[in-house]
């Protein structure tokens, strides 16, 4: 048994930069691990065949769980599509991860599906850390800040 996760959020940011934070190395640092996490990426090959690889670690604890997957389909500032897997024996499985990308009025409109996350895994806990994590992403991408100030 496995759960999907649906995600949906308006960001005030263009498409563009709502897909380079999923895409860059030093903004999924910033944004991705949820509260009391720190993240770490390890590798990152982003074109399509490529791969990433990349660690939470519980700040309280010390306890780290790193994960890693292949990108299937990127389309700039539209869509993202990738599979993730927990190193974690306990977290077997393949999940597959949607990022949908659309231009809206006042920025993005921008939907997650997340499929065959383990069942050890409950949802309400893959829900409370997405929720997180994308209040840190709309922190980073919704903040324009000119340059030199």
């Amino acid at each position: 048994m496995t759960h999907t996760i649906h995600l949906h959020r308006v960001l005030r940011a263009p498409p563009e930069r709502v897909y380079r934070a999923f895409l860059d190395p030093a903004a999924m640092v910033k944004w991705s691990p949820p509260h009391g996490f720190t993240g770490t990426v390890h590798h990152s090959d982003v074109r399509v065949g490529g791969s990433y690889r990349m660690s939470f670690t519980n700040f309280a604890t010390g306890t780290t769980h790193a994960f890693g997957g292949t990108y299937r389909e990127l389309v700039e500032g539209e869509r993202i599509r990738y599979d993730d897997a927990f190193e974690d024996p306990a977290l077997s499985g393949t999940m597959d991860v949607t990022v949908e990308l659309r231009a809206v009025a006042n920025g993005t409109d921008l939907v997650i599906t997340q499929r065959g996350v383990p069942e050890v895994v409950p949802a309400e806990a893959c829900y409370l850390g997405w929720q997180e994590s994308l209040n840190l992403l709309a922190a980073l991408v919704e903040s324009e800040i000119p340059d030199g100030a």
